[in-house]
């Protein structure tokens, strides 16, 4: 069964001559569990994309399903429920809250949406992410990449069926780098969990399952990629 469905996606900025085709019918299919890079030259649409499969924008025609579920069909109110307890947010620029500590970030999203948040998976989470250690530390007491794991484990904590990652290795060195992405691929096996990440990088897409490439808002399957 597919989580994801991306059906005819167009997304046009202006009108008339000065129109911009950001999208150009985008479709294709994330079945539960899969792990997919998107890569493509900046410009090409493939921020575009993702925003529209998070729900952040709203394209010109098509439609987005997860989980069956007709996101541009639903009110702004419902939108940004379901958006919450079912789309986890891995961002290049970490977007922590400042005054907040490593534990109180991950646990943010769940007490935004009014929930008991589950101790025995924050505890896994901590330990898995290497965080433990920093549990009651300030964003601003951590490295750029325990920071980024900070934001893995916030996306992580509701067990949303769908986790977007855009160029979440941007600002950090290659061993952060290569480290993070470790964690995506553990989430993706040891969790179940769908991961669509955006990248510049070919060799970071390579660690992914399958790699879609978008070029002048054309999306290209590229095929699974070999273990």
């Amino acid at each position: 069964m597919n989580l994801l469905e991306v059906s005819n996606i167009c997304k046009t900025y202006g009108s008339g001559e000065t129109a911009v085709h950001a999208l150009k019918k985008v479709s294709f299919s994330v079945p539960k569990g899969e792990y997919v890079a998107i890569v493509g030259e900046s410009g090409s649409g493939k921020s575009t994309l993702l925003n529209m499969i998070g729900a952040l924008d709203t394209p010109t025609s098509g439609k987005v399903l997860i989980g069956g579920n007709d996101t541009f069909s639903m009110g702004e109110r419902k939108l940004t429920i379901f958006r919450r307890r079912n789309i986890g947010f891995i961002f290049q620029a970490f977007n922590l809250i400042p005054e907040l500590t490593v534990e109180q970030n991950m646990m943010f999203p769940v007490l935004l949406d009014y929930q008991k948040p589950d101790r025995a998976y924050l505890e896994e989470l901590l330990a898995v992410l290497n965080l433990k250690e920093r549990r009651n530390h300030l964003p601003s007491q951590l490295s750029g990449g325990q920071q980024q794991r900070v934001a893995i484990g916030r996306a992580l904590i509701t067990r949303p069926a769908l986790i977007l990652a855009d160029e979440p290795t941007g600002n950090l060195d290659s061993q952060n780098s290569s480290e993070v992405i470790a964690l995506l691929k553990e989430a993706s096996r040891k969790y179940e969990q769908t991961i669509i990440m955006i990248t510049h990088n070919r060799s970071t897409a390579q660690t992914a399952d399958r790699i879609l490439n978008v070029s002048d808002g054309v999306l290209t399957d590229l095929g699974r990629c070999s273990e």
